[in-house]
């Protein structure tokens, strides 16, 4: 497996000021640089494929969506300007050679309410229609599109791997699948591994952190069992380390995200790095009541 690390881990919002990330990571050894992308007018296309090809890395793209980034709005105007977004942070992806735009594209993180069952079906009606469209312009350009399931505090809409595979279905389109995280999964699923063979073909994207959202191999996610069932589903893409810092009030306010997770962000992943690399490269088959001792 590739293993990459995002941009939030350092800093926000991406732009041409914070390009010696490519040199930073690659540095480190990760594969993959992935860029997120909170205003695609400061991505700079061009500039930021030079950077990635020079230290030869790979690329990925997530995609941030506030309240004016809403697919499942009741307001026509706020599901044109999520739908906008996504096709931005497609052109993004195909300028820089990500395969997949990922991220929780479905509604507003942070949008949490009780719904009656008609409020929530016409929610799941608005979100498929916006986002087939997107699927179908992300299509012509090549390009797959990773729907995140987020934990409850974060979403009341799409939580667990039943529901993203629900979302998928009914999008029904050759190039959406799912983002798998594993602080979102740590809260929401009961047993990582079936979640994962439940998943199945549809994983496109994986996000690596611990149950606190920190260096993986600190904490109480089981990552043998996280393996062996990516191994067991055949899935074939990268693991992102996304963690975030606290030297970013907006994005850590956001995230919840009230103490230093590590002594510094390098530390953090170049930790994690260390760890998921010796992870996939043991070749064991471990039973996953073993935890997280390689």
């Amino acid at each position: 497996m590739k293993i990459g690390a995002s941009s939030f881990i350092w800093v926000s919002p991406f732009s041409n000021e914070t390009l010696d990330l490519a040199e930073k990571v690659r540095t480190m050894g990760f594969d993959i640089l992935e860029v997120c992308v909170e205003d695609p007018q400061t991505i700079d296309i061009e500039r930021t494929r030079e950077a990635l090809d020079r230290f030869n890395l790979g690329a990925t793209i997530c995609g941030a969506f506030g309240p004016n980034r809403d697919a499942s709005s009741e307001d026509p105007a706020i599901r044109g300007q999520a739908a906008d977004y996504i096709k931005a942070c497609v052109k993004v992806a195909k300028g820089i050679g990500s395969p997949v735009v990922a991220g929780p594209m479905y509604s507003a993180v942070g949008k949490t309410r009780l719904l009656d069952k008609a409020a929530r079906d016409r929610q799941w009606a608005l979100a498929v229609r916006t986002l087939k469209a997107a699927a179908d312009y992300a299509g012509q350009e090549g390009i797959k599109l990773a729907i995140e399931p987020l934990n409850r505090f974060e979403t009341d809409f799409i939580n667990t791997v039943e529901q993203g595979l629900d979302l998928v279905s009914r999008i029904d389109k050759a190039n959406v699948g799912l983002l798998l995280d594993t602080f979102h999964m740590n809260i929401e699923e009961k047993d990582w591994a079936a979640a994962i063979r439940q998943a199945g073909d549809k994983i496109l994207h994986v996000h690596m952190c611990e149950n606190d959202r920190g260096t993986p191999g600190t904490g109480l996610v089981n990552w043998l069992a996280v393996r062996d069932a990516l191994r067991e589903v055949r899935y074939q893409g990268p693991g992102i380390i996304e963690a975030f810092t606290t030297d970013i009030k907006e994005i850590a306010r956001a995230v919840s995200l009230w103490r230093p997770l590590a002594s510094d962000q390098d530390s953090l992943a170049r930790t994690g790095l260390q760890f998921l690399k010796k992870l996939f490269a043991d070749q064991r088959r471990t039973h996953p009541a073993a935890g997280n001792d390689l």
